[in-house]
């Protein structure tokens, strides 16, 4: 069995669904600028204005006066059809560019059962990524796309004859009626899948155009009469070979249904990255999100076929002004859901200010193997990793990098060097107790320490008085100096302070520093 997604239409919604404003819209993809542009195609919004293909522009505007007038664009077609390729793969992994729209799914080794669910589910996965689809089952490929096509046709415009009416066991449907939330039934048709079960009487009532015949043929054969798939085969092979030749003998065999072949397979990509280059610079953070959007659905999707998360995120904005914003996110937690790594790129954007408008958006997804984790019985972690990361973000764009995060101790002998990094996702069991407990009295730091002025006698010899804004007294004891010093080899870094412990003659026990020729009392021991 064989299943095909079908996209009609396909050069013209890849460039609708790149933008936004543009849903629900008539819309129409005309020929590239030229002195006579003529319609290509049309969505159904556009048909029921009455614009078909072969028009001129001035006819169809003067048909629909509020179409939106569109050409095809390469990059936007190459982005459709990852997309198209990322829900083919959900059905199974052996999947064929057939032609541009259509994607041809070998189904052996699925399940039966669901067959039909999952290529329903397909469709309307392509349709919520912004590619209206339809989908076909068949015992061949060529079956197969017949009956997309056929779920694809309006009933205005079906290709059964108007006194053909399939019975019920002839195909079984799966209509769905769910749209976007934002697109209307007029504008978008319905998700349908046909599964064909009895080929000749699905075919019989075919028009001949659903094999598509060259231009010569189909002449020959209308002066015939004939004009269905099924008057086509009632004719003897070797007859319509005789007088038709080999394309005659292919068009035949092409009425049939044609028979199972090997598909030229698709290989799953492991580059999960997007990227778009905006033919007006975007100015707005509306139009830039949109994209981001509309690319992550697709890698999110990419990687939860191939069994993977996102670990990093790389995000790299041309300005128009030659130069490039990048960024890399590295994630609390690998995860494939695109909300969390829509918020996480959000959050960024909408405190960035760039110097120019932006060009072009590339994002890069890093993958990596879901992570299992099983923790101990005493540990502790967040309920919300992402959340909670994203709460920081949001802090730290307003009091500014570097100021929020988890203190660490630098690697030095510096007092009070400490560092912010970013909370782990799971809170550790405390450390075991010291083998040698620390010994002495506790200091009670002064934030920011006291600037104390000293008296001594002789001058320059011993202290013998302290003055500060919040005690002062006779110097009874001094203990010191000990001296410190270090990070010499970074001039802006370096260091160097002198420490005395103290006691004063009406009581009171402290740590006296020196740094420079400034004098300070850095706190009390208990």
């Amino acid at each position: 069995m064989f299943a095909v997604l079908y996209i009609a239409d396909f050069a013209l919604h890849a460039v609708l669904r790149a933008e936004p404003g543009t849903t629900g819209r008539p819309a129409a993809l005309f020929t590239p600028a030229r002195q006579k542009s003529i319609v290509l195609s049309a969505n159904p919004g556009a048909r029921a204005h009455g614009v078909e293909p072969g028009m001129s522009a001035p006819q169809a505007m003067a048909r629909c006066p509020q179409l939106v007038i569109r050409t095809s664009v390469a990059g936007a077609e190459a982005e459709a059809r990852a997309a198209l390729f990322a829900v083919g793969f959900t059905l199974s992994p052996a999947i064929e560019d057939t032609a541009p729209g259509v994607c041809t799914v070998d189904l052996k080794g699925v399940d039966p059962a669901r067959l039909e669910p999952a290529a329903a589910m397909a469709a309307r996965e392509l349709t919520r990524l912004g590619l209206p689809a339809t989908a076909g089952i068949g015992r061949t490929p060529l079956l197969a796309l017949y009956a997309a096509r056929a779920a694809a046709e309006e009933p205005a415009r079906s290709s059964f004859p108007p006194a053909f009416s399939p019975p019920e066991d002839l195909f079984s449907a799966s209509c769905v009626a769910e749209a976007a939330p934002e697109r209307s039934e007029q504008d978008e048709p319905s998700h349908r899948l046909l599964r064909v079960t009895d080929a000749p009487a699905f075919l019989a009532p075919l028009p001949l155009a659903a094999a598509d015949p060259s231009p010569e043929l189909a002449g020959i054969l209308a002066q015939w009469g004939v004009r269905t798939l099924g008057e086509l085969t009632a004719l003897p092979r070797d007859d319509v070979g005789r007088r038709l030749g080999p394309d005659g003998l292919a068009l035949w065999d092409r009425a049939r249904g044609g028979d199972p072949r090997p598909l030229r397979q698709v290989t799953a990509t492991r580059d999960f990255s997007a990227m778009r280059e905006f033919e007006d610079e975007v100015e707005s953070l509306e139009p830039l999100l949109f994209s981001l959007r509309r690319f992550l659905d697709r890698l999110a999707l990419e990687l939860r076929t191939a069994q993977l998360v996102a670990a990093e995120l790389e995000l790299t904005l041309s300005l128009g002004d030659g130069t490039r914003h990048v960024r890399g996110f590295r994630l609390p937690e690998p995860t494939a859901d695109v909300d969390i790594l829509f918020r996480t790129l959000h959050t960024h954007l909408e405190s960035l200010q760039t110097a120019a408008s932006i060009s072009a958006v590339a994002l890069r997804l890093m993958p990596t193997r879901p992570l299992v984790r099983q923790q101990g019985l005493f540990d502790t972690g967040l309920r919300d990793p992402h959340g909670f990361a994203e709460t920081l973000a949001r802090v730290s764009a307003l009091v500014g990098a570097g100021r929020v995060g988890t203190p660490e101790c630098e690697p030095t002998h510096r007092p009070d060097a400490v560092r912010l990094v970013t909370p782990a996702p799971v809170v550790p069991l405390p450390p075991p107790p010291p083998v040698h407990p620390p010994r002495g009295l506790p200091l009670r730091r002064f934030r920011p320490p006291l600037a104390a002025t000293l008296e001594f006698a002789p001058p320059g010899r011993q202290p013998i008085y302290l003055h500060t804004s919040r005690f002062h007294g006779a110097i009874a004891e001094i203990h010191g100096p000990w001296r410190g010093s270090g990070d010499w080899w970074e001039p802006d870094r370096a260091w160097e302070r002198i420490e005395y412990d103290i006691e004063l003659a009406a009581g009171g026990l402290y740590r006296l520093i020196q740094t420079g020729e400034a004098w300070f009392i850095e706190g009390e021991y208990d």
